[in-house]
């Protein structure tokens, strides 16, 4: 006998666990915070997941299955292989829209990097994102997007360390937003390779862009 259909599938459940890592970070994070985000109760997220662990185990699994849906939408949506990719990187790091929970889930790869399960998760995630960099450069530069003779395999890796960057960077001067950060770095990696396409002005810092710290 078939059982009964889930009010609330489980991806509601992980974007749930999304916005409260971002609030709290992995040590504050609770199943009993993440049900009360999802309209739940913790003992169905205990029959689900087992514990707190197992649920960042399956969220952490879950972001590259995302990822891989979010790359597909983007290139989908972008020709230019260069918008593809500044849409692409400023969409996977979107639920991070303050310093504060990019902290936050900063903390939560930290934690990561301690455990071999949620490494090995991570390494693939990393692995998924330096892929679709890759792909994306490829084809900026066989659609003559990028100088010939562009090394894609060493400007990627500048690419995925400019933005990573920009991102801790932005968590401690608070200046701007992330994404147009973001943006800024990937432009000025760009900017030597492209075939001269108008590049989007530099993002300066300064007082008119310092916000109060949050």
């Amino acid at each position: 006998m078939a059982g009964r259909p889930r009010s609330v599938d489980d991806a509601t459940v992980l974007r749930a666990a999304v916005e409260v890592m971002g609030r709290t970070g992995p040590a504050g994070l609770t199943l009993a915070a993440v049900a009360r985000e999802a309209g739940l109760v913790a003992g169905t997220l205990v029959q689900r997941f087992g514990s707190k662990r197992g649920l960042l185990l399956a969220l952490a699994a879950r972001g590259g299955a995302e990822f891989e849906e979010l790359r597909e939408r983007v290139c989908r949506e972008h020709r230019p292989a260069l918008d593809a990719l500044a849409e692409l990187i400023t969409s996977t790091w979107s639920p991070m829209a303050t310093p504060a929970s990019y902290a936050n889930h900063l903390a939560f790869l930290c934690s990561d990097l301690t455990d071999p399960e949620f490494r090995h998760l991570a390494l693939a995630s990393q692995e998924a994102h330096r892929g679709a960099c890759h792909a994306l450069l490829g084809r900026a530069a066989d659609a003559g997007e990028l100088r010939p003779g562009t090394d894609i395999t060493a400007l990627t890796e500048t690419v995925q360390a400019a933005v990573t960057g920009a991102g801790l960077l932005w968590a401690v001067d608070h200046e701007g937003g992330l994404a147009q950060r973001q943006r800024a770095a990937l432009a000025a990696v760009l900017a030597p390779y492209r075939t001269g396409a108008a590049e989007p002005a530099p993002y300066r810092t300064g007082a008119a862009h310092r916000r109060d710290p949050a």
